[in-house]
């Protein structure tokens, strides 16, 4: 009984000891993620028609938008688009409720801060940093 278990384990380790490497070596490689990925939430602002079906499908109401009227198209202007991402779930129901798919939820997994109120993304300014990234 006592050997039994310890020759099992022991099995386990020598395998592992002698099979591939699985160890990634995160820094300097990126992993490889599935495509279901949900890490962080992505907006293009020129996409957004600020209907707030977003913000209403939100379980936590951890998005507010604000917007106006443009003079002369007669249609809503983004001006602001907050997420408190502390209070997120990911849950990914803000994107599939956005009917011009503005919102997504993308692969971007740093997302580690130091302040809590580094949690409160302003998503137009998040937007545009995520271009000048993509540019360079």
């Amino acid at each position: 009984m006592f050997g039994k278990g310890l020759f099992k384990g022991l099995g386990i380790t020598f395998k592992r000891m002698v099979g591939p490497n699985i160890t990634e070596f995160y820094p300097e490689e990126k992993p490889n993620l599935p495509p279901t990925v949900r890490s962080s939430m992505g907006l293009d602002p020129e996409k957004c028609i600020s209907c707030s079906m977003c913000a209403n499908a939100c379980p936590n109401k951890v998005i507010t938008l604000t917007s106006e009227k443009d003079e002369g198209t007669k249609k809503k202007v983004l001006k602001s688009y907050e997420m408190n991402l502390g209070r997120c779930m990911f849950c990914g129901l803000c994107t599939e409720a956005c009917p011009t798919k503005a919102l997504t939820v993308t692969q971007e997994f740093e997302n580690a801060i130091y302040y809590p109120e580094e949690l409160k993304w302003d998503m137009i300014e998040r937007s545009k940093r995520n271009r000048k990234e993509g540019d360079a």
